[in-house]
């Protein structure tokens, strides 16, 4: 799956300055606001918990959630170490309020298929708890059942991005700023490179940011899992117009590696553009019936089992790498069909 990720939440933008009121300085109307913003955010939150939260004496507190439960607001307790108060079903609550990082979280959890939703701590985690206690209690159930007991299989070769890099990278495509950023190369040499961030797309499980490098005035893509700091340089950009950030980093992932290929298609290009990726490399007709392949690889071997997979017979015209890997390949499968 190859997805583009263009915006994220609104709290990432500049705001405008609010008067902040503390809590030991509010009213009793908006004491019992803020009581029912933590009975919200905290569920289980014991009465002096809640007393510090509002500047209050703890029996101060249970008042407060005496006045809440007059009002119609459904508040149940458990006495105990364990215990504090909750809010009870049924209630209807106040748009979520997400964290950048949880929003990002869950635009992350649905484009990669990363699933840490049983997990409390991760921002997915604590986005989906949100959502949960928001919900009627028969749905809110069985939500928690399955949240409680699956167990996704993990995907080895998908390396997860931190989300405070992922929202400053977002952020310096929206702005379009220039940034500088601290890089962990695949051989494990820590870089500082300078680019202009075109767009943060995500394919196969693996999130890229497509941008262009000042100093080589080409266009890179840099694994954001790898990116250790993001800093603003203070320099503006104007991306590419019309700029298809999936298709040109699909291209862009079909060159600079180490071995060059080239192979001919028996078979009209429209019929075989379906069969072959773009990382592969650039398709181009040679004749009504005939189509040439040319790009690079890192994995001829790879490379040879995508070939298999194109329903039409070709031949590598050159790419010796490639042509070994096609022989080894072809080898197998016979030896697997005899009898």
């Amino acid at each position: 799956m190859t997805a583009t990720v263009e915006c994220i939440a609104d709290e990432t933008r500049p705001r405008r300055e609010a008067v902040v009121t503390r809590p030991s300085e509010a009213g009793p109307t908006a004491r019992a606001l803020i009581a029912l913003e933590l009975l919200q955010s905290q569920p289980g939150i014991t009465a002096d918990r809640l007393a510090a939260g509002l500047g209050v004496t703890a029996r101060a507190a249970r008042r407060y959630v005496a006045t809440l439960r007059e009002a119609g607001i459904p508040i149940s307790s458990v006495s105990g170490p364990a215990g504090g108060y909750r809010l009870g079903r049924g209630l209807r609550l106040p748009p979520l309020v997400f964290s950048a990082d949880e929003a990002l979280g869950l635009v992350m959890a649905v484009l990669d298929g990363h699933h840490d939703a049983g997990s409390q701590d991760t921002p997915v985690g604590k986005a989906l708890g949100k959502i949960l206690r928001s919900l009627p209690d028969s749905v809110a159930a069985q939500a928690n059942a399955v949240r409680r007991a699956a167990s996704p299989a993990p995907d080895h070769g998908a390396a997860r991005p931190r989300p405070e890099m992922t929202v400053a990278l977002v952020r310096a495509c929206v702005d379009r700023r220039r940034v500088r950023l601290g890089y962990r190369s695949g051989a494990g040499n820590e870089l500082s490179v300078e680019v202009d961030p075109w767009a943060v797309v995500v394919r196969h499980s693996r999130w890229y940011l497509l941008c262009r490098s000042v100093p080589a005035d080409a266009v890179r893509a840099y694994r954001v899992d790898r990116v250790s700091s993001v800093l603003e340089t203070g320099e503006g950009f104007v991306p590419p117009l019309d700029l298809d950030a999936v298709t040109a980093l699909e291209e862009h992932l079909a060159t600079g590696w180490e071995f060059a290929v080239e192979v001919v298609l028996a078979g009209p290009v429209d019929e075989v553009a379906p069969w072959v990726s773009r990382p592969m490399g650039r398709l181009e007709a040679v004749d009504p019936v005939t189509t040439r392949l040319v790009g690079t690889t890192s994995n001829p071997t790879s490379y040879a089992v995508q070939l298999a997979a194109v329903p039409v017979a070709f031949d590598v015209v050159s790419g010796p790498e490639l042509r070994e890997a096609v022989a080894l390949l072809a080898r197998r499968l016979r030896q697997a069909t005899r009898t």
